[in-house]
């Protein structure tokens, strides 16, 4: 059998990625669970009360000339690198199963069953980082989403809930009582 060389050249460099891929999979798993224990930290705030964690009436209180788009503007940047890690993680994590199966049949067929065991190791670990960096960063976009939709529209009707909440106070709750959602 005849290898083809642009067959032979785009699998030397599929393999070429799969070290940065792991790398990127490592650090959006790593930040999956920074993004965690930050949003936990906000939403024990939030809890609390505590003006903090309104990030959205802070930034007004600092500086009362924003405007609503602006504020929208502001809570668009803090989610976006979680709504790109979002989208980026699951495919990171498809690219680093598709590369090491290239290897993993190559060594089926000549029989080496310990290199096959190593890349699909290798494969089946990083789409399930990838996977788990995906959901933790997926289920805190949308509920800080929700948090900033509700502030933005406590502000806007300028509602008290927004600057300092009591405790087990829920906005969402007075807003769907009052007909705002």
């Amino acid at each position: 059998m005849t290898v083809n060389p642009i067959e032979s050249a785009m699998y030397s460099a599929s393999q070429l990625f799969l070290t940065p891929v792991l790398v990127l999979i490592a650090l959006l798993f790593v930040h999956a669970f920074y993004a965690l224990g930050a949003f936990l930290w906000q939403a024990w705030q939030r809890h609390s009360g505590q003006a903090g964690g309104f990030e959205l009436a802070a930034a007004l209180a600092r500086n009362p000339r924003l405007t609503l788009t602006e504020l929208e503007a502001l809570a668009t940047k803090r989610m976006e690198f979680a709504r790109i890690a979002t989208r980026i993680a699951p495919m990171l994590g498809l690219v680093a199963t598709m590369i090491p199966m290239g290897p993993a049949l190559m060594a089926l067929s000549d029989g080496q069953m310990a290199d096959v065991s190593r890349n699909l190791t290798v494969a089946f670990s990083a789409v399930i980082l990838a996977l788990l960096a995906a959901s933790i960063s997926y289920t805190v976009v949308n509920v800080r989403r929700r948090w900033y939709a509700v502030d933005l529209a406590a502000i806007e009707h300028d509602a008290p809930a927004v600057e300092v909440s009591p405790r087990g106070h829920d906005p969402v709750a007075v807003m769907a009582v009052e007909g705002a959602l």
